[in-house]
């Protein structure tokens, strides 16, 4: 007797489509299909190929659009309240930052704003960032806190992005960032205030199911490595991964300290090491670039690119989306400036805003590339090549977005 398999029925099919599988450089297949079921992906390749009476309750003619993986911007600092471009506008006109600082201005500013919003109004206020951010394809975003700084306020801001998670077409993974600066309740105080973060807060918001990841920023101006490490050992008790701001303004060892700790990324590193790429690159530790903090604060240090390339290092990008150094929301427009600031290839920074985004974020397993069983995240661009994605300025080509199977409009 001989077998009978019936022809597969999916939940929704795309036909029609160029496919950009990040899988292996571009992984091109022209005239290609892929077909959803139960949010994941259950077929794809050329459209020739589908099996003899496939269907599906729903099918899409993708018009010979190109679709690739849904952008997942891994580092971002989105969730705040207030505005700083009057500091931009000090700046530009000969204000020293010493002088903005000392009449409360920088991040202790923002710190104020946040803490005066209550939830909706921090809802409110953060809204229309992310709504640009998925406006051009962005369908998982990574948010830290950080602008709190007690326990009350770190907390709101982190139920704000589980918010954005719950109401929007969006996955969201919260980063706590504690140890972003010194609160001025603990003026000249960081060690008592490390211990706060470790032994009472981290704990408590873990406990309560907001923190997916722990971050730090390791800098002079900020914490030392031996902080960070205490916030760490917290961190590994709950058994959460972590991240760091590393070597952004010098070289302060984060790079290899993160490593050490076989964490997620380490992010910014205009002033990594040789021995810091040697430590990421055994612990699988993600480098997160940040051109559009470079390009705002006019810095002239590059991120050793390069000797990353060679020592196989992945290389993922993000808006690092923030008040202060990096008022943007635009992954397209972050694409370009890794292209032409950090000479990064477009095939790079395609891979950069999504398979290695997603491992900065642990989630490699279910995104960032095209492949049978994983999540099905992704976008449709009507654009000739996946290169214009990186190459054109100001415009956006995103024609719709799919979050686990169901799809929808660009926000």
């Amino acid at each position: 007797m001989s077998e009978h398999r019936s022809a597969p029925r999916w939940d929704a099919l795309w036909r029609n489509v160029h496919l950009a599988t990040l899988v292996d450089g571009y992984g091109e297949l022209r005239h290609g299909a892929i077909a959803v079921q139960d949010g994941r992906i259950a077929w794809l390749g050329a459209e020739a190929d589908l099996p003899a009476g496939a269907s599906a309750n729903v099918e899409h003619d993708g018009g010979g659009a190109w679709l690739t993986p849904g952008l997942i911007d891994c580092h971002s600092h989105i969730v705040y309240a207030g505005n700083r471009s009057d500091e931009f506008e000090d700046r530009l006109n000969g204000v020293p930052y010493e002088a903005i600082a000392q009449r409360g201005g920088g991040i202790l500013s923002t710190v104020r704003a946040t803490r005066a919003a209550d939830e909706d109004q921090l809802f409110a206020a953060s809204r229309a960032r992310v709504d640009a951010m998925l406006a051009e394809g962005v369908t998982t975003l990574e948010i830290k806190s950080g602008y709190g700084l007690d326990l009350a306020s770190e907390r709101r801001m982190l139920t704000v992005a589980r918010r954005f998670g719950e109401r929007l077409p969006l996955r969201v993974r919260t980063s706590f960032l504690g140890a972003h600066a010194l609160p001025p309740e603990f003026a000249g105080r960081a060690d008592d205030y490390v211990t706060t973060l470790a032994e009472q807060w981290l704990p408590t918001l873990a406990a309560e199911g907001l923190v997916d990841a722990v971050d730090a920023f390791c800098e002079k101006i900020a914490f030392s490595p031996a902080q960070t490490a205490r916030l760490f050992d917290a961190a590994r008790k709950l058994k959460l991964p972590v991240k760091l701001h590393a070597e952004q303004l010098s070289d302060q060892g984060g790079a290899a300290l993160v490593a050490d700790y076989r964490g997620l990324s380490a992010d910014h590193l205009e002033y990594l090491s040789d021995a810091g790429i040697a430590a990421m690159r055994e612990a699988g530790t993600v480098a997160v670039l940040l051109p559009g903090a470079y390009y705002f604060l006019r810095e002239t240090k590059l991120p050793p690119i390069a000797a990353l390339r060679d020592a196989g290092v992945p290389i993922a990008l993000s808006t690092d989306s923030n008040p202060g150094t990096s008022p943007l929301t635009s992954p397209l427009l972050t694409m370009n400036m890794g292209c032409t600031l950090f000479r990064l290839t477009p095939q790079e920074a395609l891979a950069g805003f999504t398979r290695h985004a997603a491992a900065a974020l642990g989630l490699a397993t279910d995104l960032g590339t095209l492949e049978v069983g994983k999540i099905a995240d992704f976008a449709l661009w009507d654009i000739d090549r996946p290169a214009d994605l990186s190459y054109t300025l100001g415009l956006n080509p995103c024609r719709q977005v799919v979050n686990a199977g169901v799809a929808r409009a660009p926000h």
